[in-house]
């Protein structure tokens, strides 16, 4: 007899969509490594995929590689530099793979709480991935996880290397 098992634990499938124009700045000094520890912790990331312009350094795009994520680049305005459309309609088609337990968006912009809501009716669960300053409120609390990436430009970061938080409704 065949039957489809809920997996747990370790054993959930990511899927994981990084606004890179959002979240990697000089200024809050993101890792990707630390981000892959953070998210591996939830499951395993079987798609990853980080969302640039083309005006993205190279060695950015190297850094992203050398992760083993996916560069997506996106063409924009010289003054617009958004992907958020490209990483929404990515994480929505994610929330219709039977193989994704999770949808993961790193970014901290409020822009995606279409997107959630669509990923959430799909009966996935959604985890957020921000840093400080300006993590979405709203984003935060639509999320099943939050974790908070450390900022490796920051003086906090010794005190308190990473803040977590599950939401009740989990």
């Amino acid at each position: 007899m065949f039957f489809n098992k809920k997996r747990k634990g370790t054993d959930r499938n990511i899927a994981m969509f990084v606004d890179g124009p959002n979240i990697l700045r000089k200024e809050f000094g993101v890792d990707l490594d630390d981000l892959m520890q953070i998210v591996k912790k939830y499951g395993r990331v079987i798609t990853g995929q980080v969302f640039l312009n083309q005006h993205a350094p190279e060695k950015l795009i190297e850094a992203i590689g050398n992760e083993g994520l996916e560069t997506r680049v996106m063409l924009a305005g010289e003054i617009d530099a958004d992907v958020d459309v490209s990483v929404a309609v990515a994480a929505v088609e994610a929330a219709y793979d039977d193989n994704i337990d999770i949808v993961c968006i790193v970014s901290r912009d409020a822009d995606y709480l279409p997107a959630v809501q669509v990923i959430k009716r799909k009966g996935k669960r959604f985890f957020s991935v921000g840093t400080k300053p300006g993590f979405s409120k709203a984003l935060q609390n639509a999320a099943d996880y939050v974790e908070f990436l450390p900022n490796h430009n920051s003086r906090e970061r010794r005190s308190s290397r990473r803040s977590v938080r599950q939401n009740s409704k989990s």
